[in-house]
């Protein structure tokens, strides 16, 4: 009996991964919003009833593959961080590998990147994979005793956001080092999403030593 059900949790587990494989190729096609639990069913051989005791909505095959996104994104960038580099070559590297997945899974990319997909609300459990490329981030700041140059003083509003990050990632960081990782991480991803959407063509296409010279330019200004 335990074989059995042994043998019935292998042929759920694979089933799941075609699944979600299917619908990872139905994004290329439709997008988020365009996804539909009909369609991979049908692709499958599947009658869709038996599709939806695998997921029982299409916004739970949906949260499914933004997690697996963002998990597969900060993979990258947590294999990256070589810990026994120096702070500041572990930040291009990570900056270097985030960048590598997205231009290698573009429509995983704009899953989780791209435009908000109407009637979908992402539940909490994509919280803690969403922040793994940051907190990657976090931690090559907290092993380096950094200086960042002087700015402007965090306006109240924005200093008070920063604290309150600051409750749930310690008390080792500054609200005005937490304000300046905040928009390095922007940068990041602003610049991925600019290169993938064809934003650059025209003035920094290719956007290999622009995107090498802004890592280095973010390295400064968060004080690596």
């Amino acid at each position: 009996m335990p074989a059995t059900r042994t043998a019935r949790d292998r042929a759920r587990v694979e089933l799941t991964r075609e699944i979600k494989e299917e619908a990872r190729r139905q994004l290329g096609d439709a997008g988020g919003g365009g996804l539909s639990l009909r369609a991979v069913a049908r692709e499958l051989g599947m009658v869709s009833s038996a599709l939806y005791r695998y997921f029982p909505s299409r916004d739970h095959l949906l949260t499914a593959l933004i997690i697996d996104a963002y998990d597969a994104i900060g993979a990258a960038a947590e294999a990256a961080d070589d810990h026994l580099a120096s702070p500041r070559q572990r930040w291009l590297d990570i900056w270097a590998a985030t960048r590598a997945w997205a231009r290698a899974h573009p429509h995983e990319y704009a899953l989780i990147y791209g435009s908000p997909i109407p009637g979908y609300q992402a539940p909490q459990d994509t919280v803690m994979p969403a922040a793994r490329v940051a907190m990657a981030l976090v931690h090559v700041i907290r092993s380096a005793a950094v200086s960042p140059p002087p700015g402007p003083p965090l306006p109240a509003e924005l200093r008070g956001q920063a604290t309150t990050l600051l409750a749930a990632l310690g008390d080792d960081l500054t609200p005005e080092l937490i304000a300046r990782l905040l928009i390095a991480w922007t940068q990041l991803f602003g610049m991925i999403s600019f290169e993938l959407n064809g934003q650059y063509v025209g003035s920094v296409d290719p956007a290999d030593s622009f995107f090498a010279y802004t890592t280095q330019q973010m390295a400064d200004f968060v004080g690596l």
